[in-house]
């Protein structure tokens, strides 16, 4: 059950690593894809630094993640993972309210299935 958790969590640090590289540094056309957002609205100045800005937070959890993963052991490593779990679940939520349900599936649905498996442990 631990390597599960583990694998999961790396799985979810990578995606936010992946993430912060749609949000900061892909082209315009990409980003309104992935995110299901017009094209015209992607290519805003504003709109431009507000995904720069989303996409250093999503990168900043993943890269805490993925350290975590490598830096902790034991039950401080599982109680870190069922933290960053905990704030990845809120943001998915308040992203699949607010920007599209896609992000229900794809940030929150992971992070709360990782969390109620470390808890398990």
């Amino acid at each position: 059950m631990e390597l599960t958790v583990i694998i999961l969590a790396a799985i979810i640090g990578i995606e936010h690593v992946g993430m912060m590289y749609l949000e900061m540094f892909a082209k315009p056309t990409l980003q309104a894809k992935s995110f299901d957002m017009d094209l015209e609205f992607i290519q805003q100045p504003a709109a431009q630094i507000a995904l720069k800005n989303q996409g250093i937070y999503n990168g900043a959890l993943g890269v805490m993640l993925l350290v975590s993963l490598i830096v902790f052991v034991g039950d401080v490593k599982f109680g870190i993972i069922e933290l960053i779990m905990m704030f990845i679940a809120v943001v998915g939520c308040y992203g699949g309210v607010t920007a599209t349900k896609k992000i229900f599936y794809v940030q929150m649905a992971p992070a709360l299935i990782t969390l109620a498996l470390s808890m398990l442990i």
